[in-house]
């Protein structure tokens, strides 16, 4: 038993790493993250998620919003929380609140989104990935109007990466055509 066990794991320790992890469709995912503004986070993206393997392109964009909403949610949540450490500054707290429910909101717009590719409406798809796309310009233009606030990097990288996830949503989209 020892040995059976000695040599299992010989054997997985000989297998390269790429083996080991989910890659989906390859030539779907590359083709299709080639449509889209920002190849390498759409290939990591839909190669860490394991029903990639046997999705399509509709497939494949879905799991995108997916990620898109969890992006969203986490910095809704991450937003709300920050109301906590900000007691005392009421206008920094006014703006968190309001930045907080922005990301709520996209969420909300990319949970529509995925409604539509469901019903297979890819315009109406289109439209509420682009709403989820512009909530966190409400966010920045928030600090904006109060100068002595500064925009966090934090937040500033968080809209980045929505926006960045949006975009490839678009891509996919363009892609299937509606």
């Amino acid at each position: 038993m020892g040995s059976s066990l000695f040599i299992f794991l010989v054997f997985l320790v000989s297998l390269p790493l790429s083996m080991l992890l989910v890659h989906g469709d390859v030539d779907l995912i590359q083709k299709t993250c080639k449509s889209t503004k920002y190849y390498d986070l759409c290939v990591s993206s839909l190669k860490s998620d394991p029903t990639s393997a046997n999705s399509d392109t509709k497939g494949l964009a879905m799991i995108m919003v997916g990620v898109g909403m969890a992006n969203a949610t986490a910095t809704s949540t991450f937003l709300s929380s920050q109301l906590v450490s900000t007691a005392n500054d009421t206008t920094l707290k006014k703006v968190l609140k309001e930045c907080s429910d922005k990301y709520a909101h996209a969420g909300d717009a990319l949970q529509a989104s995925a409604q539509d590719f469901a019903d297979e409406l890819y315009d109406y798809a289109y439209m509420h990935v682009m709403a989820a796309a512009d909530y966190p310009n409400s966010c920045h233009n928030a600090f904006r109007r109060y100068p002595k606030l500064m925009y966090p990097k934090e937040i500033a990288s968080r809209e980045d990466g929505l926006k960045h996830i949006c975009d490839i949503v678009l891509g996919i989209i363009d892609n299937i055509g509606f």
